[in-house]
């Protein structure tokens, strides 16, 4: 068992919210950018630790000439307190020392700018989106990354942090006009599709960038405390990219 202070000091490492992920899709899809995506393996294995840690000879491979001896920790195991934050350094340090610059206010966020062309990349632990206004950046960075670490590359964004997303792109050269040919249509499909419209979240490539907000809260509307309650949300143009709704700590006298 790890003691603090004694094993381990500072165990904070930052981690991307998923507001700020939103932000970064909702850039990307309003800049045209096809967002990639990839996995480091074994993440935490490339993290140092600064603290003396021993462990156990595991069951199975112990060494029979000293088996009364512990092993000597090198690498940031997983399990250990200060594991993702010995990750987030050894990352950081790397991308720091490739080009890259850290956003001053998401430390998740790292971009890489020469000219007009960008580059932005965003981690989540060990977990990795990126994106580019040149697809030769991307894959660059693709290449930068496999150099120094085992990777997973998943190609396409389809699926992070709970987020499943598609890109539905018109075709431009395809006139909008109706069909020769009736074509059957699964009925129970359709009333699904017709049923649920606005399920899930759009991101707009049209729409502009600006910072919208909107609150609102009712009075005295818990029957039970009369607390109030306040709800709001934030967009992007007409991306919706957070929202709260919380139940007031204290009983408000007035609506204002």
């Amino acid at each position: 068992m790890q003691e603090e202070g004694i094993n381990y000091d500072e165990v904070f490492a930052h981690v991307a919210r998923i507001e700020a992920t939103r932000i970064f899709l909702a850039f990307a899809f309003y800049m045209g950018f096809i967002v990639y995506e990839m996995d480091v393996k074994s993440a935490f294995m490339y993290g140092t630790i600064d603290k003396e840690v021993y462990v156990s000879q595991p069951p199975g491979f112990v060494d029979p000439k000293f088996s009364n001896k512990a092993y000597k920790v090198v690498k940031a195991l997983y399990g250990l307190h200060q594991a993702p934050r010995a990750w987030y350094a050894t990352l950081s340090t790397f991308l720091e020392k490739s080009g890259y610059r850290r956003s001053a206010i998401d430390k998740t966020l790292f971009i890489k700018q020469h000219k007009k062309d960008i580059m932005l990349f965003q981690v989540y632990v060990d977990d990795i989106i990126f994106c580019s206004t040149k697809k030769s950046s991307c894959d660059e960075f693709e290449e930068l990354m496999k150099n120094r670490f085992q990777m997973s590359y998943m190609g396409e964004l389809s699926f992070f942090l709970g987020l499943q997303t598609a890109s539905t792109p018109i075709k431009t050269q395809k006139p909008l006009v109706k069909d020769e040919e009736v074509v059957v249509v699964d009925v129970h499909l359709y009333r699904y599709l017709k049923g649920q419209p606005k399920l899930g979240l759009w991101y707009p490539k049209v729409s502009l960038f600006n910072l919208k907000a909107y609150s609102d809260s009712d009075y005295a509307g818990a029957n039970l405390d009369r607390k109030s309650t306040t709800g709001g949300c934030q967009f992007l143009g007409r991306r919706l990219i957070s929202w709260q709704c919380k139940k007031q700590t204290i009983v408000a006298t007035s609506t204002t």
